[in-house]
C-alpha cells in the first residue's frame, strides 16, 4: 500500500489487533502521535479485509526485520529476510531496516561486545567517549563506564550530564573517525542525547563502588549536579527493590503523616509491601489516614515521597540497607 500514509497504516494496524494490545501500543507513543493516530482512527470508515491483511503483513515483515537485525546485524538480517519472505516483502523490509540503521548514530557499535568496545575507545578524549556512550544502550554504556579509569569516569559523566543537543555534523565526524564503514550521514535534525537522565540511568546499572567513586569525584566540582543525578537515580516506586528488613529500617525514621501522604499515589504493590512490614494496627491507621485525607496537592505528595527517598539513599550510603541490583549483594559475606 505505497499510496497510504504511515499514520493511516498505523491506524489500520491498531484496529486489526485486539483492544488491549492496541492500548499498550498507544501508551508507548508520544502525545502528538497518539493524537494523530486517534484522529485517523476516528475518521475511518469500514476497512476491507485485504487492506487489513496487507498492513498486518507489512508490520510483520518490519518486525521480523528488526528481530533479525538485533540478532546478527544488517547483512544477517538481509539474508534471513530473503529466505523468510517473498521477494517483494523482503525488499520492502530490507529497505525499511536499512534506513533505520543508517539514521541511528554509532549503529556500527551496537553489536560490539562491551569489552572489545572498551578497548577500542578507552584512549579517546572524554568528550568523544561521552558522545558514544550517550548514543548506545544504557546497559552497554554502563559496562564501558565501569571499565574506564576513575578520573576519566568523572570527566565522561560530567560531559554526558551537560550534553544537550549535538550537531549531527559533529556526530558524523566522530563516527567517521572511529569507522570508515559508516554508510550514510546522520539525520540533519539535531539529535537529543545525553543529559542528567542518561547519567542517572547509566549509574543505576553500574555497581555501587563505581557509582560512589564517580559521585564523590563530581561532588567537589558540582554538588548541584550530583544532587540532580541522585534524585533521578532512585525514585519512590524503586522502594520495591528494598528488602523487608530494609523497609523496616526506613519506616523507623518516617512519621506517619509523611508516609500517608507519600502513599497517596503509590502503586498497590508498593502499598502492600509497606503495609506487610508494619504491625496490623499501624497499617490500618495509615490506610484510614489515606482514606479520609481528601484531595491533596501533587507537589505535597512528591515532597513527602522525596523525604522517604532521601532516607533510603542515606541508609544505603551508610550500608544499613541494600537495594536490589545496586551491587551491594556482591559485598556481603555469608
Amino acid at each position: 500500500m505505497p499510496e497510504v500514509t504511515g499514520v493511516k497504516k498505523a491506524a489500520i494496524l491498531l484496529l486489526t489487533i485486539d483492544q488491549d494490545s492496541a492500548a499498550e501500543v498507544l501508551k508507548r507513543l508520544s502525545p502528538e502521535a497518539v493524537e494523530e493516530v486517534s484522529r485517523e482512527i476516528a475518521s475511518m470508515g469500514e476497512i476491507n479485509k485485504d487492506s487489513r491483511k496487507e498492513v498486518f503483513g507489512e508490520f510483520y515483515s518490519a518486525a521480523l526485520a528488526n528481530q533479525y537485525l538485533s540478532e546478527g546485524g544488517l547483512e544477517y538480517a538481509k539474508t534471513l529476510l530473503k529466505k523468510a519472505l517473498s521477494d517483494q516483502d523482503a525488499e520492502r523490509a530490507i529497505k525499511q531496516v536499512t534506513q533505520q540503521v543508517q539514521t541511528t548514530p554509532f549503529s556500527f557499535l551496537q553489536k560490539a561486545e562491551s569489552e572489545n568496545l572498551l578497548t577500542f575507545i578507552q584512549d579517546e578524549h572524554p568528550q568523544t567517549i561521552a558522545l558514544i556512550l550517550a548514543h548506545i544502550p544504557a546497559q552497554k554504556a554502563s559496562e564501558i563506564l565501569v571499565g574506564l579509569p576513575s578520573q576519566k569516569q568523572v570527566e565522561v559523566v560530567k560531559r554526558i550530564a551537560n550534553m544537550e543537543q549535538t550537531n549531527p555534523e559533529v556526530i558524523k565526524e566522530v563516527e567517521q573517525g572511529l569507522a570508515h564503514r559508516l554508510s550514510d550521514i546522520v539525520s540533519q535534525t539535531f539529535e537529543k542525547a545525553g543529559g542528567v537522565e542518561t547519567v542517572a540511568e547509566m549509574l543505576n546499572l553500574a555497581d555501587r563502588s563505581t557509582e560512589k567513586g564517580i559521585m564523590e569525584g563530581l561532588e567537589a566540582e558540582d554538588p548541584d549536579l550530583v544532587e540532580s543525578i541522585r534524585r533521578l537515580m532512585f525514585v519512590f516506586e524503586d522502594i520495591l527493590l528494598v528488602n523487608d528488613k530494609g523497609i523496616q529500617s526506613v519506616l523507623k525514621e518516617i512519621e506517619n503523616d509523611v508516609l500517608s501522604l507519600a502513599l497517596k499515589t503509590a502503586s498497590e504493590e508498593l502499598k502492600q509491601k509497606i503495609f506487610k512490614n508494619m504491625s496490623e494496627r499501624a497499617a490500618q491507621l495509615i490506610a484510614e489516614d489515606m482514606q479520609y485525607m481528601g484531595p491533596v496537592r501533587v507537589s505535597d505528595v512528591e515532597q513527602a515521597q522525596q523525604k522517604i527517598v532521601d532516607v533510603v539513599r542515606r541508609l544505603e550510603d551508610s550500608g544499613e540497607i541494600i537495594i536490589a541490583g545496586r551491587g551491594g549483594e556482591k559485598e556481603m559475606v555469608v
